[in-house]
């Protein structure tokens, strides 16, 4: 492994999303009724304190079980981090915030979405809880013991030119899978999106708080499923943005990456073929996917400055998160066209914002996102599954199928779930909005469609004409803004599903 493929590991957290949980072995009422609160708030850590600034923030620490179905024996603390409602006498509750991973740290999300324009309506109304979930950065972190420049790097599997590429990546997965094994002191088989959503309700129950708002993004939209499903009389205005369809990542949920790949680089087409004279991708739409496709290639057979082919479409990809990344996307397209060994050195290359699971260590954040994924659902165990998977998405997702489809870790892990994948809840109030936008990479519109039918009346669904990861603040579209904007500080839940047209 070359030095340049050990950078893709922040690249790497972008594959996110996806939780499972269930009910069926575990009481769901794991947390007990908080009349008074039960945390003593301080000083945050060193690292979150610089990376709020100049927003300050409180911290403290919960204890809940690591295992649920021993609620009296072990314990573990989770890391939250508080932004205090600025207008007291107007304070509804807290709103639970997570990024997105599994593998993300969530303690300073409220600072970055104050930082980005959060509503001040909002932040008059809420207390804005952060968290550190189970196995990431500040609560009890895990790790796989994965190395900087080893042969596991990616929560997205490398893309597979043929079948021996499939063989090959079954290897390093099956040793990924073991040296999780090896270095587990018992936590791993217990980092799960159901007992997470336990862990959420333990926090609103330590708050003194009879329900809880939510707001999150991403893989945080599973987890959120979750929580409004196994909690439902404890949940109050819930919002999921960029959803991946469930409460867990399975198989099918990781291969629709392709498809979101497939919906959104086009955005990036058109604006690069716009620019034309500047960096010379392509004078239409489809002679920039043309020279994506022909780069892809090359790279293949002859990196550039040690970035293959696999890396060039991972590099991509994570570039597509947001629009602001394009011009980045296109110099690098540029350099690596006209084989520019020095510029492709620049580490400022593999940098890209936006991705989730970025503010862990890269070790840590790839063992959760092994273990939450694995753990949630049963994932096939034949090689050849994934060599008809692959073969079938290079040819019906040319842009990136053969990663998607590809063998991961799961395939050899060591722990069955305890617990089958939670349904969504249909029975509670209409109180969980969904927020989509029409072409995302990561998670492409159907999921959003995919998990308002799930939910059924219980969820309005709001698709916006725009294309990123991420929609509410992140995203900036006015519609989508003021609708969530009014439901969690008026509830006001939109009539029928919204269509927001492009600002």
């Amino acid at each position: 492994m070359n030095r340049r493929s050990s950078a893709a590991q922040s690249l790497a957290l972008l594959a996110v999303l996806g939780l499972g949980a269930s009910l069926t072995t575990v009481p769901a009422a794991a947390a007990e009724e908080a009349k008074t609160p039960q945390v003593k708030w301080g000083q945050c850590p060193d690292d979150v304190v610089a990376e709020a600034a100049p927003t300050v923030l409180r911290c403290a620490t919960v204890p809940v079980p690591l295992d649920y179905a021993e609620p009296e024996g072990e314990q573990i603390d989770l890391t939250v981090s508080r932004l205090a409602a600025t207008d007291p006498d107007r304070r509804r509750g807290v709103l639970l915030l997570n990024p997105g991973g599994p593998g993300g740290s969530g303690l300073t999300l409220s600072a970055l979405l104050v930082a980005q324009g959060l509503p001040s309506s909002v932040t008059d109304r809420y207390d804005l809880i952060g968290m550190d979930t189970r196995g990431i950065g500040h609560s009890t972190p895990v790790s796989c013991g994965f190395t900087t420049g080893g042969p596991y790097y990616a929560n997205i599997p490398p893309y597979a030119v043929d079948d021996a590429a499939v063989t090959a990546q079954a290897k390093i997965a099956q040793r990924a899978a073991e040296q999780c094994a090896d270095n587990d002191d018992g936590t791993l088989r217990h980092l799960t999106t159901a007992n997470t959503a336990r862990d959420l309700d333990r926090i609103r129950a330590a708050l003194g708080e009879e329900k809880t708002s939510y707001l999150g993004y991403s893989y945080g939209t599973a987890l959120g499923a979750a929580y409004a499903s196994m909690f439902p009389e404890r949940a109050d205005r819930i919002v999921l943005d960029s959803n991946i369809g469930d409460t867990h990542l399975d198989r099918d949920g990781m291969r629709r990456y392709a498809l979101g790949m497939e919906q959104t680089l086009p955005d990036f087409a058109k604006w690069a073929a716009v620019r034309h004279d500047s960096y010379g991708l392509g004078r239409t739409p489809r002679q920039v996917r043309a020279s994506y496709l022909t780069l892809a290639g090359r790279l293949d057979r002859a990196p550039v400055a040690g970035i293959d082919g696999n890396l060039f479409r991972l590099l991509t990809f994570g570039h597509l998160f947001k629009q602001t990344q394009y011009p980045k996307l296109a110099q690098t397209w540029q350099t690596l066209l006209e084989g520019d060994e020095a510029a492709a050195r620049d580490p400022q290359v593999l940098q890209q914002e936006g991705t989730d699971g970025a503010l862990s260590p890269a070790d840590n954040a790839l063992t959760v996102f092994l273990a939450v994924t694995c753990n949630d659902v049963e994932w096939p165990e034949d090689v050849d599954t994934y060599r008809r998977g692959v073969a079938e998405d290079r040819a019906r997702y040319p842009l990136y199928g053969a990663a998607t489809a590809n063998i991961t870790p799961c395939a050899f892990w060591p722990y069955a779930p305890a617990e089958p994948p939670l349904e969504v809840g249909t029975e509670g109030p209409r109180d969980v909005l969904l927020l989509q936008n029409r072409r995302d990479a990561s998670t492409p519109h159907l999921g959003g469609k995919s998990l308002r039918e799930k939910f059924g009346d219980r969820a309005r669904l709001v698709s916006v004409d725009d294309s990123g990861h991420g929609v509410y603040v992140l995203g900036g579209n006015s519609c989508a803004l003021n609708t969530t904007t009014r439901y969690l500080v008026d509830g006001v839940m939109p009539s029928k599903d919204t269509s927001c047209r492009a600002d």
